[in-house]
């Protein structure tokens, strides 16, 4: 069986896409979760990524989870691919601009109380709008996330691995989005690798591959993976 560091307790969040809602449910099931535990010496949260789009309350999502982070050690956030798109839409190219807003850009602006972009508009000039919507510490912030985590037999990352690659040579386009050549292969990758990034309707546990993302942007189901030891279980908000 995989396990954790010794005694590190940890809990991975799946694709939070924007539910303000279910993101602070998830907080509250892992607190109660981890309080009928006995204390443990090493505790975090890991968020997987795309923590924005899609879902009505990016801007929330962030500023919770920014604040968090600067109060305990205890949260990690990795950068998911949505993250990326966002951060390339902000420099102001057009085309990614349009891109972004196809994919949940759209949602993400109106959480910050600006309208979409659309085609015709200035692009410059928005990108300028869309800086000045969104803090520039949470900018700065989201420029830094990392993108993996280890511990134990576990890799966290948002999309999966090049099969056939070290992970310690993993290319961050890979990282934060490779699918069905990671998601099909049945080898083992050097670790059990723990992600979100594709949807599946129930946690997805392989030999080589835990899969977390339950699409909680359409489904209202935010999972968590609970790992501590060699034991596992699943959390789940539901609204």
């Amino acid at each position: 069986m995989p396990s954790t560091d010794l005694g590190e307790r940890i809990y991975a969040v799946g694709d939070v896409h924007g539910r303000y809602d279910l993101l602070t449910a998830i907080l509250d099931r892992i607190a109660t979760h981890s309080a009928s535990l006995p204390p443990a010496k090493s505790f975090h949260i890991i968020f997987l990524g795309d923590l924005v789009d899609r879902g009505p309350d990016s801007a929330r999502v962030l500023g919770l989870l920014y604040d968090l982070q600067r109060q305990t050690d205890r949260i990690v956030v990795l950068a998911g691919n949505h993250e990326e798109a966002m951060l390339q839409a902000i420099d102001g190219d057009p085309e990614h601009l349009r891109i972004w807003m196809g994919v949940g850009g759209a949602q993400t602006v109106r959480s910050f109380e600006l309208s979409p972009y659309r085609r015709g508009d200035d692009a410059r000039d928005y990108a300028r709008r869309l800086r000045s919507a969104i803090p520039r510490d949470w900018v700065s912030w989201l420029k830094r996330l990392p993108i993996t985590a280890r511990s134990g037999d576990y890799f966290f990352c948002h999309a999966g691995v090049r099969p056939g690659v070290a992970l310690r040579r993993q290319t961050r386009t890979d990282l934060l989005w490779i699918r069905d050549d990671f998601l099909d292969d049945p080898s083992d990758h050097g670790a059990v690798i723990v992600h979100g990034h594709s949807v599946e309707p129930e946690v997805s546990i392989r030999a080589n591959r835990i899969g977390i993302d339950t699409g909680a942007y359409r489904s209202g189901v935010l999972t968590a993976l609970y790992l501590e030891g060699d034991r596992q279980e699943t959390l789940e908000a539901r609204l």
